[in-house]
């Protein structure tokens, strides 16, 4: 079973595999400790199972007692303690999130503050990462994907920052496709951005005007998914796929722990 989203308490949604798909009213018992019962499905097409906790336990004491770390499918070994820092920002602080906004792990506090003695800023935002952020795309025509709801919140110093470094001719640079969703999500015409918490189904394809972003620092991507259709959007398909070429072919290191490239907005002016 792997948790989507704690919803509250005693609520919760999440990606359930069995041999038989469990009907409500049905009891899972995990970790061989404890039991949660099936309420009913969820998600836009029903691919999410809603569950409620047996004798009012918290989800959130019971994901940290008993769960693990959900790492990446191509990430071979089983979750160690390692893991538990590795995979994970150093500026982390809310959790929520099913996985870890992969291009922040090149940054320690050491890299923050050089690039503060350099006179660039930092702001921070929050978007709780759902599995539907990495699902592959399966249908003919990319019009028809449905992305799924994520929660993100921006702070008014957040957005403070922004028009600050806007009005004084500087950009904004985002460090992964999370951070760069959410200031789209959150973002008006004129490149001002919207504070506060909201949610979004954001998918962005070539042909989508940036309002807020002008660079991205990202990891490199899996094939057919919709991050690489997002950056392919951002930088443009020739460019990506130069850059992907020359990843394979000098042998650079992929996904989580690979390596990072810096993209301009193509339409940047």
């Amino acid at each position: 079973m792997l948790l989507e989203r704690i919803v509250d308490e005693q609520h919760a949604i999440a990606q359930v595999r069995a041999s038989k798909s469990p009907k409500p009213g049905t009891k899972l018992k995990l970790a061989d400790v404890f039991e949660v019962v099936v309420t009913g499905r969820a998600g836009a097409s029903g691919e999410f199972f809603a569950l409620e906790t047996v004798d009012r336990a918290s989800f959130w004491d019971l994901a940290e007692s008993y769960g693990k770390l959900p790492l990446p499918p191509y990430i071979e070994h089983p979750a160690e303690g390692a893991d538990e820092a590795r995979y994970q920002t150093v500026y982390a602080r809310e959790p929520g999130a099913v996985a870890a906004p992969t291009a922040g792990l090149h940054f320690d506090e050491a890299m923050l503050d050089r690039l503060r003695q350099q006179g660039i800023n930092t702001a921070f935002l929050t978007l709780h990462v759902g599995a539907g952020t990495y699902q592959p795309v399966r249908v003919e025509k990319i019009a028809d994907h449905r992305m799924h709801n994520e929660r993100y919140d921006i702070s008014q110093a957040t957005t403070e920052a922004i028009a600050a470094t806007r009005a004084a001719g500087g950009r904004v640079i985002a460090v992964g496709t999370t951070s760069l969703r959410s200031l789209e999500s959150a973002g008006n015409v004129d490149g001002t951005v919207k504070s506060g918490p909201a949610e979004t189904d954001i998918f962005i394809t070539p042909g989508y005007r940036f309002k807020v972003v002008d660079r991205l620092i990202t990891n490199f991507h899996l094939p057919k998914s919709t991050l690489l259709m997002l950056v392919s959007a951002f930088a443009g398909y020739d460019n990506m796929r130069a850059a992907y070429l020359h990843a394979v072919a000098e042998r650079y290191r992929f996904f989580s722990y690979g390596d990072a490239m810096l993209l301009e907005k193509l339409n940047a002016v």
